[in-house]
């Protein structure tokens, strides 16, 4: 049997939340995942694009940013940029992406080709410097994708027309790595419930994203955020969610 990926989640950084976010006067982060695969190293984001603290403005408000080293979080885990084998970007902001002109040329890089060609029409200096489109080996991609055993990459479109999740196998069950298609683990499992409402014909049903039946049906035993560190567990939620579990749709399971 093939020994399943692990999981690594690290910090590339935050930024402080202006006046009119639902975080205001916070730091808001941003988290970037390793995973070690059987047959690859694989990293889910990259982070920011600069090293020191600095302000950039976002429809004109200032907003100061701390980032962290990639390089250093990597070397942490006992690795570096230049031996990952394979990059996913969720999408392509600067604050998930802003660090991919740091990698070999050569790397991989997988993408929705709608984001690729979203990013392809930035005129931002500085954003196409961060993404370096001409320069990386980017690797467009339409739909759903299986780059590895085990690892399948899923659109949730919302945050950006070409956003992407990954579910990735573990030995302690499918995670998904939800990346910006929500905010965090709460809005998850408010949007997970109302999903559960619809399945059980339980009116009225809150709205949810039209991606989520796809990514649910893939049974997810836990989701990760890219702006939150806190989880969404099945089990929490199989003993709220209305009806009995096996009448539910809680998908493939298999390994």
């Amino acid at each position: 049997m093939t020994r399943a990926a692990t999981v690594h989640p690290f910090v590339t950084g935050d930024f402080l939340a202006p006046p009119d976010h639902r975080l205001a006067g916070q730091r808001v982060l941003v988290v970037a995942y390793l995973i070690r695969h059987p047959e690859a190293l694989v990293l889910l984001d990259t982070g920011f694009p600069w090293d020191d603290m600095t302000t950039v403005n976002d429809a004109d408000v200032p907003l100061p940013t701390y980032p962290r080293s990639v390089a250093n979080a990597l070397a942490a885990l006992g690795t570096s940029l230049e031996a990952v084998d394979l990059v996913i970007n969720c999408h392509l902001h600067i604050d998930h992406a802003g660090g991919n002109h740091r990698l070999p040329p050569t790397t991989p890089i997988l993408v929705q080709s709608v984001e690729h060609a979203d990013a392809l029409a930035e005129t931002d200096p500085m954003v196409r410097d961060a993404l370096a489109l001409e320069a990386l080996s980017y690797r467009p991609i339409g739909g759903e994708h299986e780059p590895l055993p085990g690892l399948r990459i899923v659109p949730s479109p919302g945050h950006t027309r070409g956003h992407q999740s990954l579910l990735v196998d573990t030995e302690e069950g499918r995670v998904l790595l939800a990346g910006q298609s929500m905010p965090g683990a709460t809005d998850f499992a408010h949007a997970a419930y109302a999903l559960a409402l619809s399945e059980t014909k339980d009116e009225p049903v809150p709205p949810y994203p039209d991606w989520l039946p796809r990514i649910m049906a893939l049974g997810p035993d836990r989701a990760m955020f890219a702006r939150d560190l806190a989880t969404w567990d099945v089990r929490t939620a199989d003993a709220a969610l209305p009806g009995p579990p096996s009448g539910r749709s809680r998908g493939d399971r298999a390994r």
